[in-house]
């Protein structure tokens, strides 16, 4: 490569909502989505998204995206480093080029976007995202040539943004899988050259497997990426536009050595973790077992980023051995689910086959069995729903309420979620408070009420063993019940 490329620094780096990881507990940041609250700043950091341990201003674990962005540049020969965002003062005077990873920019995902239209302020996420493209030593470092680059799942906002864009000189944004397009795009940068201001990577230069380089550093909470894409085709789901593939065992498990730096064990991430291996919409028996017996051979605990209902309640008896394997070495595990409605008819219009191999009309009886299972072998979803999808009746609403009564038993927690126009809806008009009626109302208190019964437990599964228990515990439990007292002087009971 170029000379420019071997003398000149990148530095890549994200918010200080990213670079955090929440207590060893992912689920615990989600609480950067909510809005400043009762709960002084200073201690709502401190429980949901603390600072992470550095070395020199280098981050132990840095979140999974920026590791394989990083991965990919050293591979290509660059001199890259990735720097927690308190400490970008001591390194981004020499650098060149400036790689930040964004997950929620401007608070618009469709947690945030929740939160914040009921509590009428701007989410955390969004506070520190602001925050970083503030500091005086990116401005300082951009009078004197320095390109910013920003990548990772939330980078579609900008597109609502640009004047934030040009105001804060943002050089390139990128959507899409960077891996073959990230080392031809910084080189460009080094030799200040011209970049695109948006850059949406076509379906030609989405990597294959072998494309795909492994993390050469701990990546946040050990999670370890065991596929890409999804082939279910939700309209309103962006990743279902990207093709299925599946890593195989010895590159899931290097990545494993890998954060076994930092020990803990392994957060396996994909849309469906049920169908890993799979080339259709069932799963694949062998491989699922294979996997997990070979994950828990080398670590000490297992996580699921995701899983479909469908693919649990389509094979009772190999979700029976899954939990078993992972039950030998622990109480409990969690997965983010999908639920989205309760309605068969706005099923079969805007997520047709998240129910196969279930008919669509199925849909709410998949949702109770696969959560009736996940509550028997103790597997914890945390679930959403979506409120206000184009083409939503009142009766739609009215049978995702029905559905709410159905699922007060299950150990789980509930979130709806305002429609944000993404994938094959994303000319859609958002879903804003202002237009919630009655049902939506009753829908949101039926949620409310189902996580406050449950999460009393849920707080002690997620901290159980730990160390710092007792410290952290009470905490959570006053933000609760502050938050029960406002629900209730809201007249919610």
């Amino acid at each position: 490569m170029d000379k420019a490329g071997e003398s000149c620094k990148v530095v890549l780096t994200a918010d200080r909502t990213l670079m955090s990881d929440y207590h060893h507990n992912e689920f615990v940041g989600f609480g950067t989505c909510a809005p400043p609250n009762v709960i002084p700043d200073w201690l709502y950091k401190f429980l949901f998204f603390p600072p992470i341990k550095t070395n020199d201003g280098v981050p132990v674990a840095a979140p999974y995206g920026l590791r394989k962005i990083e991965a990919q540049l050293l591979t290509e020969g660059f001199n890259v480093v990735t720097v927690d965002p308190d400490y970008l003062w001591k390194y981004v005077d020499e650098a060149r080029v400036l790689g930040i990873h964004v997950m929620d920019p401007f608070g618009l995902g469709p947690a945030s976007s929740t939160f914040a239209s009921i509590l009428k302020k701007e989410p955390f996420l969004a506070q520190y995202f602001r925050m970083l493209m503030e500091k005086p030593e990116i401005k300082r470092a951009k009078k004197h040539g320095l390109k910013i680059i920003i990548g990772g799942p939330g980078v579609w906002q900008f597109k609502y943004r640009p004047k934030f864009v040009e105001e804060h000189g943002i050089d390139c944004i990128i959507e899409g899988e960077a891996e073959k397009i990230i080392g031809r795009i910084v080189r460009n940068a080094l030799n200040n050259e011209d970049l695109p201001q948006y850059y949406e990577v076509p379906a030609c230069e989405t990597p294959h497997l072998d494309e795909i380089p492994e993390i050469v550093a701990p990546s946040i909470n050990n999670l370890v990426e065991i596929g890409r894409g999804c082939c279910r085709g939700c309209k309103f789901c962006s990743v279902t536009l990207r093709p299925l593939r599946w890593y195989p065992y010895n590159k899931i498990l290097r990545e494993i050595e890998v954060n076994m730096k930092v020990g803990g064990g392994a957060c396996l991430h994909a849309e469906d973790v049920m169908l890993y291996g799979s080339k259709s919409t069932i799963p694949d028996d062998e491989k699922l077992i294979k996997l997990h017996e070979t994950v828990l051979g080398k670590c000490e605990g297992i996580g699921w980023s995701h899983c479909s209902l469908a693919a649990v309640a389509s094979k009772p008896k190999l979700f029976s051995k899954i939990s078993e394997i992972i039950l030998a070495k622990q109480s409990w595990w969690g997965a983010e689910v999908g639920i989205e409605t309760g309605s068969a008819e706005l099923a079969k219009k805007i997520m047709p086959a998240k129910a196969h191999p279930f008919k669509p009309e199925e849909w709410p009886e998949v949702v109770r069995m696969g959560m009736g299972l996940m509550h028997d072998y103790k597997l914890i979803p945390a679930c959403t729903l979506i409120v206000g999808v184009p083409e939503e009746t009142e009766d739609d609403i009215i049978k995702t309420i029905e559905l709410m009564d159905d699922l007060k038993g299950i150990r789980s927690l509930i979130v709806p979620l305002f429609f944000v126009p993404m994938g094959r809806l994303k000319d859609e008009d958002w879903f804003k408070e202002t237009k919630m009626n009655q049902l939506h109302m009753e829908l949101l208190i039926k949620c409310l009420k189902h996580d406050f019964y449950w999460i009393d437990s849920l707080i002690d599964l997620a901290f159980k063993g730990k160390w710092y228990a007792k410290l952290l515990r009470p905490f959570y439990r006053l933000f609760v019940g502050v938050i029960k007292y406002k629900a209730k002087k809201a007249g919610i009971r």
